[in-house]
């Protein structure tokens, strides 16, 4: 359907792009429900290099011991509104204009393993990017611009290496590559997806078995959040994929009642949970009672025992130790209680004094955390982070990304003007500030804070501040490179030399105060920050004809 052109002609493929490639749009693509053949249960000339020694077509034959799908439930049932976002085109995804396009790729984001074009496609800002992320973990996403590709977004994902006898955990993995894109698609405020094969002939996937978890993911996703998402490109390079394709949707994405009765019998015995994983029953957790055990009264002492008898049996009494069940002397509190137990017994050590509180600098009180108790209440607010959509705090642009400052470091921006205390979830500002800063800490990086317009009467007290400092963590002291304040007032420096007394000396004597736009942009340059515009008019109104006057003249 699509070639490659030279980018001075346009072909019915759609329009030429700088990379010399034509774009091709959504209503080019014909929608699966709407595919001209629909004869795609014709298992009589099916090429039989399609299957694998190790997992029978379930196309080809009927399950044992069913002849057919009488009385049967189809646990796919013929959905239009699903099967209308589908879609399945031959070529390279990242050639339609789409919100999001996906990119299979290794841990590191290296541009020799991913998807081959991609990085050439979307220009050389791609790298640069991949390499300020940190890494990414096999069956999970993150996402990046799209530079050059008519796309928004791209979603760069780590598919799992195979192996027969890891075949559960590998089906596992990829099953999450595909739903993890997809999250992060809503999580991104974006509707439309293109998706290649999430693997590689490296490592060693079969194509079969990679096509059932694909689609079946996408429709269990697609069943919970159809109406955030308006359309799902399962695109394929080869002619082997595209046939596989071909077969394998309608069991999932049934068009009609005919393709449902015969995708009954014909869909493979596991088809997962609600989500599309593989559950093994083995695994599962089973909770049982604990052992009931006939524990004997301890001996009482006859009266006239003599005194040197009755500290024997005394002693001796310490049997009782082994009727204990080691599964309950094993049990551990939750570990927030646990802390929260901390705090209380060392606010009563403190008899009430406790001096930042009286200065009105909130509760600074409890226990300084190990690095134990860092890293598993970081891991925490990061998986929950990762679980919700928190696309109504990134709307607020309180906190986001900016470019590198003059040392290469990458730089977040705090504005303090859109921090307003009475119309935010603390809570979910947190789980947002962790979602963002976790690609920056792995690595020496920036922050940029504009104070101008803020309002100190909305800003939260010092004993939140420190919490969001132990939740961050102490990758966050180590790498933080600085901290440029823009247009400080006196009461922000009374605030900051708080913190360093009360909070971390450390993390807070990085503080570098900035009175003017100019100033900063020795540190970074102006063409690495988006700067609202009533930063413009900061001190002394004098920010932005001097910012004008500086361009003008150069």
């Amino acid at each position: 359907m699509y070639q490659r052109v030279p980018t001075a002609v346009t072909t019915r493929g759609g329009s030429p792009t700088d990379n010399g490639y034509s774009v091709v749009t959504l209503d080019q693509v014909p929608r699966w429900s709407d595919a001209e053949s629909r004869s795609s249960f014709n298992y009589d000339n099916e090429d039989p290099s399609f299957t694998h020694s190790y997992f029978p077509d379930p196309l080809t034959a009927h399950p044992e011991g069913e002849s057919s799908s009488y009385g049967m439930v189809s646990r796919f049932p013929v959905d239009h509104e699903i099967n209308s976002k589908i879609y399945l085109w031959r070529g390279h995804p990242w050639n339609l204009e789409v919100d999001a396009v996906v990119n299979s790729t290794n841990e590191n984001l290296d541009e020799a393993h991913s998807s081959p074009g991609l990085h050439a496609a979307a220009g050389p800002g791609l790298a640069e990017e991949c390499m300020t992320l940190g890494g990414c973990r096999t069956g999970m996403a993150k996402v990046t611009n799209g530079y050059d590709l008519p796309v928004r977004r791209i979603i760069h994902t780590v598919g799992p290496k195979y192996a027969v006898k890891y075949h559960t955990a590998a089906e596992n993995a990829l099953s999450h590559c595909y739903r993890s894109c997809l999250e992060l698609l809503i999580e991104n405020g974006l509707q439309s997806i293109a998706m290649g094969c999430i693997y590689t002939e490296s490592k060693n996937y079969p194509r079969e078995p990679a096509a059932h978890v694909a689609i079946r993911t996408v429709r269990r996703f697609l069943e919970k959040q159809k109406d955030k998402i308006t359309a799902v490109v399962f695109c394929t390079t080869t002619s082997t994929d595209t046939e596989i394709y071909k077969r394998l949707l309608p069991l999932y994405f049934p068009r009609d009642k005919h393709e449902e009765e015969v995708a009954i019998s014909k869909l493979p015995a596991d088809v997962g949970d609600e989500n599309g994983e593989t559950i093994i029953d083995e695994r599962k957790i089973r909770i049982k009672p604990l052992p009931k055990k006939n524990i004997p009264r301890p001996l009482q002492p006859p009266a006239d025992l003599p005194v040197s008898d009755v500290g024997l049996v005394r002693r001796n009494s310490s049997y009782l130790d082994s009727y204990l069940d080691p599964a309950f002397m094993s049990l551990i509190k939750d570990p927030d209680q646990r802390r929260k137990e901390q705090w209380e017994k060392s606010a009563q050590a403190q008899s009430g004094w406790n001096c930042a509180k009286m200065l009105g600098f909130g509760d600074l009180g409890g226990p300084p955390l190990s690095a134990a108790e860092e890293y598993s209440l970081h891991s925490r607010y990061l998986a929950k982070a990762n679980s919700l959509n928190l696309s109504e705090i990134a709307e607020m642009k309180i906190v986001y990304r900016g470019g590198v400052d003059s040392e290469g470091h990458p730089v977040m921006v705090v504005v303090g003007a859109h921090f307003l205390l009475r119309c935010l979830d603390l809570e979910r500002f947190v789980l947002h500030v962790i979602k963002e800063f976790e690609p920056l800490i792995q690595k020496p990086y920036t922050i940029v804070y504009f104070h101008s317009a803020a309002s100190l009467q909305f800003q939260p007290d010092m004993g939140w501040m420190r919490r969001l400092q132990q939740i961050l963590g102490r990758k966050h002291q180590r790498n933080l490179h600085a901290i440029y304040v823009l247009h400080p007032n006196f009461h922000l420096k009374t605030t900051i030399f708080a913190l360093q007394v009360f909070v971390d000396n450390v993390t807070w004597k990085k503080v570098v105060y900035v009175d003017r736009l100019l100033q900063l942009f020795r540190y970074v340059p102006r063409e690495q920050l988006t700067i609202p515009d009533f930063v413009f008019h900061g001190k002394d109104g004098m920010d932005k004809g001097s910012f004008l006057h500086n361009n003008l003249t150069t």
